[in-house]
């Protein structure tokens, strides 16, 4: 049967988060090898009021609310990796006097703004830019322009994917991506969750952020074209406008996939999964283990297996 879980992560530099029913958890591997820990207990925002646990809506609060930790884990795990520069720059110096206590929330906020903004205008303003190219050389059905404008988007995300795979960074990122999917198929089929398991299991899962990019291109397609291809600016307010509903639209198919072994659901999945061939790498034993150490502190395990240790001990 396996284990029913919803727990999910996110691989950072040196690490993993991993996000479970005991809060989130990220485990980070420093440069003389100990692996450090951070864990957090985190209720999700949909859980914490029922308007924001609806349907749809749930979807586009928990694409914020994973924005929000996967800045924060980031700059955890590159906290060990930073070098001592001494002074902070005359900049930090005005933002802390200006922001006080509250500046990390400001930063916070300025980084989601930030990152909403070049993703919205690469995946969805330009591709609708360069659709309207192909409106004026003779494509005027609404469908097939729409059609036109999916692919432009599908074609930059994975160019985008290809080019920063290429980055050595970004490669160890995508091995404890690898690492981390692993780790979570190990756990969801109740096997114990030693690096040597997990191993053994597929890095490609259906609930992966990867998917989840994917299939919003998809869901855009069809929800764009009920918008009909009126005036470029009236376009590209629609696309701003409709982003919650795509996110939550899609969130509502990720969950269920992760639920579903029908064939639909599968076929659904497949391109998702082939695209994580690009997202992953195989990892090794040792970034097994810190994705392992994640997950037990993400689910409460490493507690009750200290807890239990100590009563052996007595």
């Amino acid at each position: 049967m396996g284990r029913n879980t919803s727990v999910g992560g996110q691989a950072v530099i040196e690490g993993v988060m991993m996000r479970g029913s005991s809060g989130v958890a990220t485990a980070v591997r420093k440069a003389d090898g100990e692996i450090v820990v951070d864990r957090k207990e985190s209720i999700p925002y949909s859980k914490r009021n029922k308007l924001l646990g609806l349907p749809v809506i749930r979807g586009f609060v928990s694409l914020i609310e994973s924005l929000v930790i996967g800045i924060k884990t980031l700059n955890y795990s590159a906290s060990f990796f930073e070098d001592e520069d001494g002074e902070p720059s005359k900049f930090d110096k005005w933002f802390e006097k200006v922001f006080k206590d509250k500046s990390e929330d400001v930063l916070m906020a300025i980084a989601i703004i930030i990152s909403l903004g070049i993703a919205t205008m690469l995946f969805f303003i330009f591709p609708t830019f360069a659709a309207n190219v192909f409106k004026r050389i003779g494509i005027h059905n609404t469908i097939g322009l729409n059609i036109v404008e999916g692919i432009i988007r599908v074609g930059i995300f994975l160019l985008y994917v290809l080019l920063i795979g290429k980055m050595e960074d970004i490669n160890r990122v995508f091995q404890y991506h690898g690492a981390e999917h692993k780790t979570i198929f190990c756990y969801e089929n109740e096997v114990e969750l030693t690096a040597e398991n997990a191993q053994k299991f597929e890095r490609f899962h259906p609930r992966c952020g990867t998917n989840f990019l994917f299939l919003v291109m998809i869901v855009s397609i069809i929800l764009f074209s009920l918008t009909g291809w009126s005036s470029l600016w009236q376009r590209i307010l629609y696309r701003i406008l409709l982003l919650p509903i795509v996110s939550g639209l899609t969130y509502e198919l990720i969950k269920w996939m992760g639920k579903s072994n029908s064939a639909v659901s599968k076929i659904t999945a497949y391109p998702g999964l082939m695209l994580q061939k690009l997202t992953t790498r195989e990892p090794d034993y040792d970034q097994i283990q810190v994705a392992i150490t994640a997950l037990k502190y993400a689910e409460g395990i490493e507690e009750k297996e200290s807890q239990d240790t100590s009563n052996t001990l007595y």
